[in-house]
C-alpha cells in the first residue's frame, strides 16, 4: 500500500475518538441491516461489538474499514473518511475478516512476506508467527492448513502493518481453548503498545475479559453501549443465590422477596437471581425457618446474563 502525496500523516495524534461512527445506516434489499448506529472509540482502548448474529455487527465494522458505503451517517478512522480516504486509512487500520481466503498454493512464509512488503514500516513478522505457533507451518500453502491455523495466519496479517488500529472480527472462531487464551494474550500486549481495538465477538468470556467497554447491537441499533461491568449491573438479576433446601420452601414466600427478578426449580435445587438484597433476605428466610441451605452458591451475574436481557428485551 503506497504512501499518498496528501503530505499528511494519518498516524499523527489527534484530539479527537479514533474510531467515530455517527448516525451509520446501510440497507440490503430495502432491509436496514444498521440502522443509527453511533459510538466513539477512544485512542488505546479495546472496544467490543456484540449482537446476535444478523444484528449487523459485521456491516458496521465493514463500514469503519471502508469495505462498505454507508447509505447515511458519518464513519472517521483517524479524522480520516474510510471511503474517501482509504488509501490513508490502511496505512493505519489493520483487519482481521470475518471471512478471509488467500491463494490456495501460497505459503504461510510468502504471504507474511507479502503483506509486510505492503507497508512502509511493518513489523517484524517473525515474533508475531511464533506468538500465534505458526512457526511450524512456514513453508506450508496456505490450501492444506486447518481452519484454525488459517485464523493465526490472518491475525498475524491484520497487525504485521504495525496498525494505530487494528479490527478483529470473530477473532479466536476456530481455536482450541489454549490458542484462544493465548490470542487474548497477544491482543492485550497489542494494546499495551498504544494499539486500538476494534473487537467483534461472539464470546461472552472473551469480550468479558478483553473488552474497556462494549456496544450490544440488536436488530441493527445499539440496545446498549457500557463497560462489562455496567452492562452486567444492567441484568434483570446481577447476583444468582443456589442452593438444595433441607426442608420445602414456600413458593409465595420466595415470590415474595425483595428485588427478585426470577426462581427457578431443578432436581430439588433453587435458584434465584435478583440483588444483594435478595440474597440477604432468602438467609433470613432460611434462619427464621430453621432450613439449611445445601452446596449454596452466590455469584455475580455474567456477561452473558446481561446480553440475553438486553436482546431477549427487544425479541
Amino acid at each position: 500500500m503506497c504512501r499518498t502525496g496528501s503530505g499528511r500523516d494519518p498516524r499523527a495524534m489527534t484530539t479527537h475518538p479514533v474510531i467515530e461512527v455517527s448516525g451509520l445506516r446501510k440497507s440490503y434489499g430495502g432491509r436496514a441491516v444498521v440502522d443509527g448506529v453511533t459510538f466513539a472509540v477512544e485512542e488505546g482502548e479495546i472496544f467490543g461489538i456484540l449482537g446476535p448474529n444478523g444484528a449487523g455487527k459485521t456491516t458496521t465494522v465493514e463500514c469503519v474499514e471502508g469495505l462498505r458505503t454507508p447509505d447515511e451517517g458519518r464513519v472517521r478512522v483517524a479524522g480520516l473518511d474510510p471511503v474517501a480516504d482509504h488509501e490513508q486509512v490502511s496505512r493505519v487500520l489493520g483487519a482481521q475478516l470475518q471471512q478471509s481466503e488467500l491463494q490456495a498454493k501460497i505459503t504461510v512464509r510468502e504471504a507474511l512476506e507479502l503483506y509486510a512488503s505492503f507497508y512502509p514500516h511493518p513489523a517484524d513478522w517473525r515474533p508475531l508467527a511464533e506468538r500465534l505457533d505458526i512457526t511450524g507451518q512456514l513453508t506450508a500453502r496456505f490450501g492444506k492448513l486447518s481452519g484454525g491455523r488459517k485464523q493465526r495466519l490472518f491475525i498475524a496479517l491484520a497487525l504485521i502493518g504495525n496498525p494505530r488500529v487494528v479490527v478483529l472480527d470473530e477473532l479466536t472462531t476456530g481455536l482450541d481453548p489454549r490458542a484462544r487464551r493465548d490470542t487474548w494474550r497477544l491482543i492485550e500486549d497489542v494494546r499495551g503498545n498504544g494499539v486500538t481495538v476494534l473487537l467483534v465477538t461472539h464470546f461472552m468470556e472473551e469480550a468479558q475479559r478483553l473488552c474497556d467497554r462494549i456496544a450490544v447491537i440488536d436488530k441493527g441499533r445499539i440496545a446498549a453501549l457500557d463497560t462489562p461491568a455496567g452492562l452486567i449491573r444492567r441484568a434483570s438479576g446481577s447476583t444468582v443465590i443456589s442452593f438444595t433446601p433441607s426442608a420445602p420452601l414456600d413458593e409465595d414466600e420466595l415470590q415474595a422477596l425483595p428485588a427478585l427478578a426470577s426462581v427457578a426449580h431443578k432436581d430439588g435445587r433453587i435458584t434465584l437471581a435478583g440483588t444483594d438484597e435478595t440474597v440477604n433476605a432468602v438467609i433470613s428466610l432460611l434462619a427464621r425457618q430453621h432450613i439449611t441451605a445445601h452446596q449454596l452458591r452466590v455469584t455475580d451475574a455474567t456477561l452473558d446474563d446481561a446480553f440475553l436481557d438486553l436482546t431477549e428485551a427487544s425479541a
